[in-house]
């Protein structure tokens, strides 16, 4: 474990200026090339005490930047058209990067580092989708994955296009069994010998 200076807000490790012990790779790879800690050394703590009151009115700045576009952007609904089966299994996935053109379509500017996405979204349907303007500031916007715009239209309302898909055609299939089973009893009907 090494110990660093946090120069920004970091999720799950803390604020400006927090000396924090950390794993060397995670610090090494991520921590020190983003520009979010300083390894903690007695020179690197009198340069950050000397740029502490530029970092703090810096991050303030950034900070109400996101909150005016988390305010815009909060409740969003991004359409993405994209093929699956038949079951609503998409035959590819939507990834960070595909939200972020989406919402660039819409006249959004989200950077895909900002898009929080557990997994690829692999199914249709409307997805909440957590978007990190800030470490100090969060805003939910939704995907809205759909074969075809009217499909993308009747799942904002509120339908579940798969569901009835399926039903529609759980109905089809109904009817024409009915429709075979009064065939067979028709032939079924001729084809006995008359008791004359």
């Amino acid at each position: 474990m090494i110990e660093v200076i946090l120069l920004e807000r970091v999720p799950s490790l803390g604020a400006i200026g927090a000396v924090v012990k950390v794993r060397p790779g995670y610090a090494r790879n991520y921590l020190l090339p983003q520009r979010k800690a300083l390894r903690a050394t007695e020179a690197n703590r009198k340069v950050f005490e000397a740029q502490r009151a530029e970092l703090e009115a810096r991050n303030a700045r950034l900070r109400d930047d996101a909150r005016s576009h988390a305010e815009k952007l909060d409740g969003q609904v991004f359409t993405l058209i994209r093929q699956s089966g038949e079951s609503g299994q998409l035959y590819g996935s939507v990834s960070a990067r595909d939200i972020s053109e989406a919402a660039a379509v819409g006249g959004f500017t989200i950077d895909r580092k900002h898009v929080e996405l557990q997994a690829p979204i692999k199914t249709l349907g409307l997805h909440k989708v957590l978007v990190r303007l800030h470490p100090e500031v969060d805003v939910t916007v939704s995907v809205n994955v759909a074969r075809t715009a009217e499909e993308a239209e009747r799942q904002v309302k509120g339908e579940d296009v798969v569901a009835a898909a399926m039903a529609a055609e759980r109905a089809e299939i109904e009817a024409q069994a009915a429709e075979l089973a009064a065939i067979a009893a028709e032939t079924a009907a001729l084809n006995r010998p008359s008791s004359e």
